[in-house]
Parts: C-alpha cells; structure tokens; sequence
C-alpha cells in the first residue's frame, strides 16, 4: 500500500491511496495527516492498512496534477517541526558488484592499512546482522536536523552559501512515530534524497557531522508493510533538459552489511529518541553517489530518484539559497 500526503486548491491537507494504476489518490475520510493516523493505528492496537481501508472514500483527484502545482508533502510529518527528528546510518551498504569485490579484496589484504571508514564497514560485515533476538554493531550515525530540514517532493533543495558542494544521496528511509505509550511504530518506507557535502567530508572524515546539516527530501510515497529484501533503483542528474549522469543503486536488506531491525536498535535504544508524540525519519545508507563519479551538481540541475515498488520519482531541483552568507556573530546579554 503506497500513500501520499498533499494538499488541496484550498490548502488543506489530506492523505491520499495511490490506486492501482498508478493514476489517481484515493482521498481518506476525515483524515488531515499520516501521522494521526499512525497514532489513530497504535492506540487501537490494529494496522496501519486495515485503518486505511476503513477511510477510503468516493472522492478521488488526479496524482500528476497534484505532482504538477507541487502540491506534494513529504509523507510523514510532524505539526511541530521541532519534534520531527532527521538522521541516518552510514557504510551500511554493499554497493556494486565491481565495488564490493573491491572492498572485500582490501578488507582480506593482512597488509592493508584500512581507514577508519574501512573499519567501520568491515565491523558492519562481520556483524551487522546478528540472529534474531540478539544486538550487532552499532552504525556510523549522524543528525541532519528537525523537521524543518525536510523539502517536500517537488520543491528545491537549498545550496547555502558556505557550502562546498551539494550532491544527491539515493536512499531509502523509515518513517516512524513514538507512541503516546512510548513504544516505536515504524510507519513505513519512502525513497530519500539525503542531500550532502561531499567536498567538505573528503576534507576530512571528521567534518561529516557538518557536511550533514543540509535540507533533504523524502517522498512522495510511504509504503506501509515490509521493505523488500532487493530493491534496484535508478538516480539521474539532469541538467539542461538533459541527462547528464544516471547509475543504478541498490538497497534493501540484501544489499546491506546491516539489517534494518540492527538500525532500527541502535537508534531508538536512546531514551531520548522514544519521546512520545516525536516523529523520526531515517536513512539507512547510499551505495551510489554522482560525486564519486566526478560529477558535481551545480544550481539549476535535477534530482531525480526512482525505484520499483514505489510508483512515481522522488524529484527536486538544487538551487542557490537566497542567503547572502553574511558573517553570523552572537550577541552578549
């Protein structure tokens, strides 16, 4: 089941059902937001789809049209964006096939001095999937800010005037909701652009935690139930109109050196992160990056994510931030 988020002519919001065909959104009765509805879901201990379809009405609208007058919201969201948390895992992944026999060619070489990034992905490998009721390594792991780092489906990625570079990260990421009573409700899936500076983090591996603090998108769709073991994706830069760097990425479990619920674990075993009422997106990794290509997003360029079984592209265009980048300072009280 894939829903969306978007508002109406009149600026309300609604969630919408993708159909079948891919065509139309289905409008649910009486419903503002995803994210009552997990809530709605958890306290009456039933799931998110048998809820859904509970709320399906008569009314329909048109989903290229909604696409069209970017009329799209991320799909999980939170009324106070301050409560809305957005943070991801690195070296998680497995990447290409000519990537991996790379990687797991230096991992077994004695004589090799691994980065501490090298590291980081052999512990994932070695212990990144414990058995079921047992915890693996932790992740890297970062912050990229509150809810109001997230760009909706649609709208522009900002390049602030500090930056160095600003590149796409093709990801998947899970949308989740803290119940009143504390527990952690995975409200699903959604494609993610995990928007970066890479320049700045190949200066040094400790500049990460900055290269992170960018805006991000996510969307346009949740899928409710199981991530697929596989999934084989396509992210593209266009630029002019034109195509000017497209690869396949993979993800999904069997793609990954961690599991999702090993993730899942090292995230929310802070107390912190089990506030009730806060929402939590999260990445779970890239394997594929147009800067490892050589390629460098300019303003004016478009991202653009797609990936089977999420049925319309996760687009956003990078521009220039209308900061002047005038020096910040602090003032004494």
């Amino acid at each position: 089941m894939l829903l969306v988020q978007f508002k109406s002519l009149d600026n309300v919001r609604h969630v919408g059902l993708v159909s079948r065909d891919g065509r139309s959104l289905q409008v649910l009765r009486a419903t503002r937001s995803i994210y009552d509805l997990a809530l709605e879901a958890g306290e009456a201990k039933t799931g998110l789809e048998r809820l859904v379809g509970d709320r399906i009405g008569d009314e329909e609208v048109d989903y290229d049209q909604v696409i069209s007058e970017k009329r799209l919201l991320p799909p999980l969201d939170h009324p106070d964006p301050a409560h809305c948390y957005v943070t991801g895992t690195g070296l998680t992944h497995l990447g290409s096939a000519q990537a991996r026999n790379t990687m797991h060619a230096k991992l077994q070489d004695e004589q090799a001095q691994l980065t501490d990034s090298m590291k980081m992905f052999k512990l994932g490998l070695e212990g990144g999937k414990p058995a079921s009721g047992k915890v693996g390594v932790q992740p890297e792991w970062f912050y990229k800010g509150d809810g109001g780092c997230l760009v909706p489906p649609g709208h522009p990625l900002e390049l602030p005037p500090f930056a160095l570079d600003g590149g796409e990260e093709a990801e998947v990421v899970g949308l989740y909701v803290i119940s009143r009573s504390g527990d952690v409700l995975r409200v699903g899936f959604t494609l993610g652009n995990e928007f970066s500076d890479h320049v700045l983090e190949r200066k040094n591996y400790l500049y990460l935690a900055h290269s992170k603090l960018r805006n991000c998108s996510i969307g346009p769709e949740l899928l409710t139930g199981d991530l697929p073991t596989s999934i084989s994706g396509t992210v593209r830069l266009l630029r002019g109109g034109d195509e000017l760097w497209a690869e396949t990425f993979l993800t999904g479990e069997a793609n990954m050196s961690h599991s999702i619920a090993n993730l899942e674990y090292h995230h929310f075993k802070y107390d912190g992160f089990r506030r009730s009422g806060d929402v939590h997106c999260h990445f779970f990794g890239a394997a594929t990056l147009s800067f490892s290509a050589g390629v460098n997003a300019r303003p004016g360029d478009i991202f653009e994510i797609s990936a089977p079984p999420f049925s319309r592209p996760l687009i956003n265009p990078l521009v220039a931030s209308g900061l002047s980048g005038t020096l910040v300072t602090v003032q004494p009280l």
